[in-house]
């Protein structure tokens, strides 16, 4: 699957970037790779890529936008629960 074909699948609503890279058969740090890359080609097209950071379901720390994958653990709480980063286009 190239961009132009991952931009239509995201246009459909937030998908979290492990359950997408699964569907797509790719390590999910190769995936974020490509995802920059589309956030990046979006922009000249008018569209954007929504990210939905991951978040500490134990103490509600929320990560940056930049961290497209999921964080093996809180830099606040030290938990491991925390919830897979989504994403999603938007635009027309």
């Amino acid at each position: 699957m190239y961009r132009k074909d991952l931009a239509r699948y995201l246009a459909g609503g937030p998908v979290s970037v492990h359950d997408l890279a699964r569907q797509m058969q790719m390590k999910a740090k190769d995936l974020a790779d490509d995802l920059v890359h589309l956030q990046k080609s979006l922009k000249h097209e008018g569209r954007a890529l929504i990210v939905h950071p991951a978040r500490c379901k134990g103490c509600g720390f929320t990560f940056g936008p930049q961290k497209l994958v999921k964080p093996g653990r809180c830099p606040h709480c030290k938990g491991t629960w925390i919830s897979d980063p989504m994403v999603e286009v938007s635009g027309p």
